[in-house]
């Protein structure tokens, strides 16, 4: 008789008379090849889901008769409730698991999804999107913590590189389907469309995934979280590093949430499903973000962050253009610099944090994505009371802040390196010690650093 399986988790290392100790997944395993599907079908399904009404927003603004602005708050809700919800969905997959939790997150996000080509208006429409925004925060820090638990740890890379991949290609293929279905036959096509494509991903990922083998159910406790967090958000580093990931995205979310509306109008006067293949230029962001490690390694993390200001930069007052092939070489560097930042910002705070390293991510996300919500509103409304040039104005300024807190960290380093020893004393050397390697604003390339 087969041994039935109770659910309980299985602790590394622990083994049975009948059966032995499992072992991580790695590659060239079946269970890596089915834990990484079904991971990239996740990370698509939700990002052409989060951002799936990003390219038809013009089309959304003449169907229901409402301005940019207005317009721009079906991407501003999902993506500002995924940053209220990201940080507590987190705590609670350390108690119910982190396949439960995406399960049921995929779930509700499809259900909605299913749902929102019938909205009746515009804020109905607003509302689901925030709902749905909500369910798709289950996934991220989730998904994480279950790579960390289940793969070995020299495949961890490779594996997370995976579903970023996903959230990369999701994000651009949701845009890309939504634009032509929607040319075809309407805004509410073109979502439904990407509903249909993040249904059958989630059935994907569903009959693919692995079942988790070795996490640990640890008990709630909000006092602990609120303490961790609170750690966190007392690091002077964490906090520059949120502030630099939260300021990028709103460049980000400012160019992406308008471009739609620049280039139906005059001189370019595009297609919606042209539009939508705009988002092609994502490709380039996928490239520049796995390039960051190779950046981070020759030009030191400080350098790399300067760098991809200075391409952001490059590409906003290129994309002042009436050209539309100068347009789309200020988006190709817009991008490249966006992704290659957000990828040396965010690893800076997963080896910053020594404990609570799901927190740390999880307030990550938060900054990030109340940078897309505040980019893409504010962009919105620059746009309809200035055109394009006040919305690149606005993007410029989240540059200038990344700038300037990059120098700050500078002069922060700097300083803290002047400090002598023997001032410091035995306990203030250590934590200088500890943490001098981890500072993303340094300006020399040591092994440290690279690492």
């Amino acid at each position: 008789m087969p041994p039935v399986h109770t659910g309980a988790p299985v602790i590394p290392g622990a083994s049975t008379a009948s059966s032995p100790a499992p072992e991580p997944h790695s590659p060239g395993r079946p269970g890596y090849r089915r834990m990484s599907l079904a991971l990239f079908a996740a990370g698509l399904a939700t990002f052409a889901l989060l951002y799936s009404t990003q390219a038809l927003l013009p089309a959304i603004s003449d169907d229901l008769g409402v301005t940019a602005g207005q317009a721009s708050w079906t991407v501003s809700a999902a993506t500002g409730a995924l940053a209220l919800f990201v940080l507590p969905l987190s705590a609670l997959s350390e108690r119910f698991g982190r396949t439960r939790m995406m399960t049921w997150s995929m779930a509700v996000a499809v259900g909605v999804a299913l749902l929102i080509p019938f909205a009746p208006n515009l804020e109905w429409l607003v509302v689901l999107r925030a709902v749905q925004g909500a369910a798709i925060a289950g996934i991220p820090a989730s998904a994480m913590a279950y790579l960390a638990e289940e793969v070995r740890p020299s495949a961890l890379v490779a594996a997370i590189g995976l579903f970023v991949a996903g959230n990369s290609i999701g994000g651009m293929s949701g845009r890309l389907v939504t634009g032509w279905a929607a040319q075809l036959g309407g805004w509410r096509v073109g979502l439904a469309a990407v509903a249909v494509m993040a249904l059958v991903c989630a059935v994907t990922f569903l009959v693919m995934l692995p079942r988790a083998r070795f996490f640990r159910p640890a008990s709630l406790n909000p006092r602990a979280v609120g303490r961790t967090v609170a750690g966190h958000l007392r690091d002077p580093l964490l906090l520059r590093l949120y502030g630099i990931g939260a300021l990028f995205m709103t460049v980000f979310g400012a160019v992406y949430t308008v471009i739609g509306y620049r280039l139906v109008d005059e001189p370019f006067s595009l297609g919606q499903g042209v539009i939508g293949s705009i988002f092609l230029i994502y490709l380039v962001g996928t490239v520049s973000s796995a390039a960051a490690g190779k950046l981070v390694a020759r030009t030191g993390r400080r350098g790399a962050l300067y760098l991809a200001v200075t391409t952001t930069a490059l590409g906003l007052l290129l994309s002042l253009s009436d050209s539309l092939a100068t347009v789309v070489l200020g988006l190709v560097l817009i991008t490249a610099g966006f992704f290659a930042g957000h990828a040396v910002a965010s690893a800076a705070v997963s080896r910053t944090a020594k404990t609570g390293r799901a927190q740390a991510s999880a307030l990550y996300q938060s900054a990030y994505y109340l940078g897309s919500s505040a980019g893409g509103t504010l962009g919105a409304l620059a746009y309809h009371e200035a055109g394009w040039a006040a919305t690149v104005a606005i993007a410029l300024l989240a540059v200038l802040g990344v700038v300037s807190i990059t120098l700050y960290g500078t002069h922060a380093a700097r300083a803290q390196r002047r400090v002598p020893a023997s001032a410091a004393g035995a306990l203030t050397g250590l934590r200088f010690r500890r943490r001098q390697p981890l500072l993303v604003f340094r300006a020399f390339n040591t092994e440290n650093e690279v690492r």
